[in-house]
């Protein structure tokens, strides 16, 4: 399909998708989350694609939250929630792709626009990024799963502390607190995120798959049914070609040509 707000490039074995509104610091607005659903979509489904990353256009943003003038439209309980879930519905599709997503942080990354970095695998930061959950300056709650995910990665006290304060952090305290893995010079920022994209893209597909399932969904079990989802996922893999290519490939010294079945 067409796509106006966000850029699309195929780079084997990486996909890579720019959300693209810089005059508006790539405000998030409906059209920019259904499309940049069914990119994500399309690259699910495409062979070629190994990978992704996720960037936003411009240096001073990733994206800067939702776009105001929707939530301002909004004119009941029911289609405040509905917008939400919406929002929820696109960070749980990017957590549950088979294939990685590495987000490369550039700016601003408020309210929709951080929701969206922390449903990613990995994060990487320019060390210009600012992070925040700024709703309640308008009057409302992280709504597309701030509040529950940044809970997960930073723990509680972080997360109320953010939220309610609406206070924006920069890049390294982001890292101190492991909303972000790295940071680096923005110059550097999307060669190091395609970089970390490619080294993950050369590993078994399918054992990739099974760790982000492992621990995405092992999260929020105990620890003895994590540990059974654990065995189970590594039992499945043995029975596998590419753990044949694998073990044989270190076997005799080479590198595996993995088939992803």
């Amino acid at each position: 399909m067409p796509f106006e707000d966000i850029l699309v490039e195929i780079e084997e074995p990486l996909g890579v998708i720019t959300l693209n509104r810089p005059t508006v610091l790539n405000a998030l607005r409906s059209q920019l989350l259904e499309e940049l659903s069914a990119a994500l979509r399309e690259m699910e489904r495409d062979d070629k694609v190994r990978a992704i990353v996720v960037t936003g256009s411009g240096e001073k943003a990733f994206a800067a939250g939702a776009d105001i003038s929707e939530l301002n439209a909004l004119a009941s309980a029911g289609s405040g929630a509905d917008k939400a879930r919406t929002g929820q519905a696109l960070t749980r599709q990017i957590e549950r792709l088979s294939k990685p997503v590495v987000m490369a942080i550039n700016g601003f990354a408020l309210g929709g626009g951080c929701e969206i970095a922390m449903a990613g695998d990995i994060r990487v930061a320019s060390e210009n990024a600012k992070f925040g959950q700024p709703e309640v300056n308008l009057g409302l709650i992280p709504g597309y799963g701030g509040s529950q995910r940044l809970t997960r990665l930073a723990g509680k006290g972080v997360a109320t502390h953010l939220c309610l304060t609406g206070e924006i952090i920069d890049a390294q305290e982001a890292l101190r607190i492991g909303l972000v893995t790295r940071v680096v010079p923005a110059g550097e920022l999307m060669n190091e995120a395609k970089r970390i994209a490619t080294l993950i893209a050369s590993k078994a597909p399918l054992a990739i798959a099974a760790c982000k399932r492992v621990i995405n969904n092992g999260a929020h079990l105990s620890i003895d049914d994590a540990l059974e989802l654990e065995a189970l996922e590594f039992g499945t893999l043995v029975d596998t070609e590419d753990i044949k290519e694998g073990t044989s490939a270190f076997l005799e010294k080479r590198k595996p040509a993995w088939r992803g079945r």
